[in-house]
């Protein structure tokens, strides 16, 4: 797949896919040049796979620990951030385990096709509530921990949450004050 003068250019898709778990969108075959036809044409001969509408990935590419969070990402127009209980298993914090992923969306989106299976919630995340796990953007452990408490967390996991990420320096308890008085009926922070 080498390329042509002019023509697609495989190797740009393969920097994209490096950076992304082996996962490339329809886009970013796009801006290599590589036309619908031309990915259609790998695509029947088992050089790409589609993993979702839009999503791709290379074949060869060695699987990576949360690919399926990558291909949700791309699905996204790379505009989604993993949030809320995913971030917390993200982080390992608690022992809560979300049955279904939560990413949060721009409020433009509301208009949009949502993504199926998961959990989606509207707001905007700045870059400084953004962190990134591997190739995929998750929210900040101070954004994480008070979406939670927003989000009506059980206490017993919130509280948890919030003792690791003391313990492993991950928040300064200033920082998380809001989630400290939701707390409070429930015997605030627990060391």
């Amino acid at each position: 797949m080498r390329r042509r003068e002019n023509g697609p250019d495989w190797d740009r898709v393969f920097e994209f896919a490096s950076a992304q778990d082996g996962h490339f969108s329809v886009a970013q075959a796009q801006a290599a040049g590589i036309s619908r036809p031309n990915l259609q044409a790998h695509l029947k001969r088992g050089r790409v796979l589609r993993v979702h509408r839009g999503v791709y990935r290379l074949v060869r590419y060695p699987p990576g620990e949360h690919e399926d969070l990558t291909a949700i990402w791309l699905q996204s127009d790379q505009e989604g951030v993993f949030s809320h209980e995913t971030a917390l298993a993200l982080y390992e914090l608690s022992d809560v385990l979300p049955a279904r992923v939560h990413i949060t969306l721009p409020p433009s989106w509301r208009r949009r096709e949502l993504l199926d299976g998961l959990v989606v919630h509207f707001d905007e995340v700045p870059e400084a509530d953004r962190a990134w796990h591997g190739a995929v953007p998750i929210t900040s452990v101070r954004r994480t921990l008070q979406d939670c408490a927003k989000a009506g967390l059980s206490p017993e996991h919130l509280q948890q949450a919030v003792a690791q990420a003391l313990r492993r320096g991950l928040v300064a308890r200033s920082e998380i004050a809001d989630v400290e008085r939701t707390l409070q009926p429930f015997g605030g922070i627990k060391s």
